[in-house]
């Protein structure tokens, strides 16, 4: 049965996307999400590279010249917006209950780096912060944080707060990434590629901070930088449903779309023409003083990817020409099954070896779970593909199954986003990673369009479904390169 009429399809068309994509999509509502099938945790020498501090040392001391010739971008997820930042204080302005978390937060106001542009627009509107602090006014002030009176940082993104002081000036976390670019994303010449994906609503704001203060760090990291932004994809949006999984519409009967979650940012990412990436989120970085630790490992992780890729593209060519005798062929499947922590049968063909080493790949950190928040690294079996590695978040398993839930409490390690990508292929081109993402590993949250409840699909996470047929190597970083901000009280520990 269609459940589009003629002018719903053209209303999707006239959006950027396709009826039938939509309704397949669609239909996901109503047969859910496959859950992910554990099947061991990866852990240290079974899915996880330790690397000692020798090996670290020399892939860092090789990183200049691993990267010479080659295009290298920072892309930085930047959309998020900062109101979950500042859960507590909402809290508070609507509950009493909660003035004990407002009062410790603001009796250590003077510590946060927008305390002083705080006192300004107070100043500005015949209120004394210090005051109104002695007062106890405190909502007043929670007020001036978070709305368009004030600062207005509850309808900020991250990436335009002040995060941290400094004796010459404080910064944002934009800024923050400006400085970390600089150590470890730029070529020869000294030029710095950084990509930012933003909302449409704040990509001015973006551009207005970084023109007053891009030739401040140009000139004190003596570099170039080129920094280009893109937006969600109006076409990755996902068709909201009502409760009983039949098609949403807004109180003008129109289809109603809501944005896909992260994972919409593979094809942002696709369009990306650089032989290495770095990703990174917006809210993950720390002090300059405090990170060298992150530096080293950034460099390192670049120059082991790129030690494995040529490694890789050696070996397809040489598939490709058909120069592959009996002993190259056991060479190729250690190479695959070690190094690339490919599931290969023991017999493989040069044709099969071709295929599963002829895809995007991708190393990332992955940090001792000290119960930090995050997805975990993990053996998956698929019917289809076999066993592979896989960064898996809590809402792709099954809660009910006391067996695999087992396991993910077996996990040693978690994902703090920090990955090294290149999606070039041994020919030069680049693959197209929309060949590489698992549909079937979306999910499902009950959300609300004014008094009404709706149900709304994400798209499979960025780093989890929408990379799932990536080559995929783990290898341990420090705790010391996760610096996230999930509250305003993390501010606190720089």
């Amino acid at each position: 049965m269609e459940i589009f009429s003629n002018s719903d399809c053209e209303f999707i068309k006239n959006r950027g996307g396709n009826p039938e994509s939509v309704e397949h999509q669609f239909s996901f509502f109503e047969k859910g999400f496959d859950f992910a099938c554990l099947d061991r945790p990866a852990t240290i020498d079974d899915g996880i590279i330790a690397l000692e501090e020798e090996e670290i040392e020399e892939l860092v001391a090789d990183y200049e010249e691993f990267i010479k010739g080659k295009v290298v971008t920072k892309f930085v997820p930047a959309s998020g917006a900062a109101s979950r930042m500042f859960k507590e204080l909402y809290s508070y302005l609507e509950d009493d209950e909660q003035a004990p978390k407002a009062k410790s937060f603001l009796l250590k106001l003077k510590n946060f780096a927008f305390y002083a542009d705080l006192q300004k627009v107070m100043s500005r509107d015949g209120y004394s912060l210090e005051h109104e602090i002695e007062y106890q006014n405190y909502k007043l002030i929670v007020r001036y944080i978070l709305e368009p009176i004030g600062l207005n940082y509850g309808n900020q993104p991250k990436g335009l707060l002040l995060f941290h002081r400094y004796a010459d000036g404080n910064r944002t976390a934009i800024e923050e990434h400006l400085a970390e670019a600089a150590q470890y994303a730029r070529d020869e010449q000294g030029n710095c590629q950084l990509h930012f994906t933003v909302s449409p609503q704040h990509q001015k704001d973006f551009e207005q901070l970084l023109t007053r203060m891009v030739p401040q760090y140009e000139e004190r990291f003596n570099v170039k930088y080129n920094i280009s932004f893109s937006i969600q994809n109006p076409s990755t949006d996902t068709l909201a449903a009502e409760l009983d999984n039949k098609p949403f519409r807004d109180e003008k009967g129109q289809l109603f779309f809501r944005p896909g979650g992260h994972g919409a940012l593979i094809e942002n990412l696709n369009a990306l023409k650089s032989d290495i990436v770095f990703v990174k989120n917006i809210d993950n970085v720390i002090t300059e003083d405090k990170a060298e630790t992150t530096f080293t490992y950034k460099k390192a992780l670049a120059s082991y990817l790129i030690g494995l890729q040529e490694k890789t593209f050696h070996y397809l060519k040489k598939i490709k020409e058909g120069e592959v005798d009996e002993m190259d062929l056991c060479e190729m499947l250690d190479f695959a099954s070690t190094d690339l922590m490919i599931d290969v049968d023991e017999d493989p063909s040069a044709e099969f070896l071709f295929e599963k080493m002829n895809r995007p790949i991708r190393v990332c950190g992955m940090v001792k779970n000290e119960g930090e928040p995050g997805g975990g690294p993990f053996w998956v079996w698929n019917e289809e593909k076999g066993y592979s590695l896989q960064i898996v978040e809590s809402s792709q398993m099954d809660k009910n199954d006391a067996e695999q839930m087992k396991i993910a409490k077996q996990a040693t390690h978690f994902n703090p986003v920090d990955m090294v990508c290149s999606f070039k292929t041994f020919e030069g081109d680049f693959f197209n990673l929309k060949d590489y993402v698992d549909e079937n590993t979306g999910f499902i949250s009950e959300k609300s369009y004014g008094d009404r409840k709706l149900k709304a699909m994400e798209l499979p996470g960025l780093w989890n479904g929408a990379m799932a047929d990536w080559i995929t190597v783990f290898v341990e970083v420090p705790l010391a390169t996760f610096n996230p901000v999930k509250t305003v009280f993390d501010l606190l520990k720089r």
